[in-house]
């Protein structure tokens, strides 16, 4: 038994249906989305386009590109990340060089500062210590 009434010449509320955008225009928001230095969020939103519908299209463009290079050999295929680089070690380095006999090296780290000072072995050293160690 069906209790809803339909009244002749009343139009029913449209559904709403998923938008359809079309390639030519996928084609153009990603490869805005794609320059360097800009925001995908930026161009979705000039584009009237959610920033994750336009990250999964420019994700899923990239998948295809790396599919189709692997399939077509000799074909650009995006620039892989930077991997570990082994540089040369140099296994025999002198030690710096002592000070001078009645001196005393004082190196003093504090942050990103850092200050290398050769004293006398003197009473003045000793008090401008105390007082920068404070």
């Amino acid at each position: 038994m069906d209790t809803i009434e339909t009244k002749p010449g009343v139009a029913r509320p449209a559904k709403r249906g998923w938008r359809r955008h079309s390639d030519e225009f996928k084609a153009r928001v990603i490869d805005l989305a794609r320059q360097p230095g800009t925001s995908t969020a930026a161009v979705a939103l000039a584009n009237g386009l959610n920033a994750n519908m336009l990250r999964r299209w420019v994700r899923e463009h990239e998948a295809e590109l790396v599919v189709s290079s692997a399939a077509w050999p000799g074909s650009v295929a995006p620039a892989a990340a930077p991997s570990f680089v082994q540089l040369p070690m140099v296994a025999d380095r002198a030690p710096p060089p002592a000070p001078p006999p009645g001196t005393v090296d004082v190196q003093i780290h504090r942050g990103p500062t850092k200050v290398a000072v050769t004293l006398p072995l003197d009473s003045a050293s000793a008090a401008w210590l105390r007082e920068v160690l404070g």
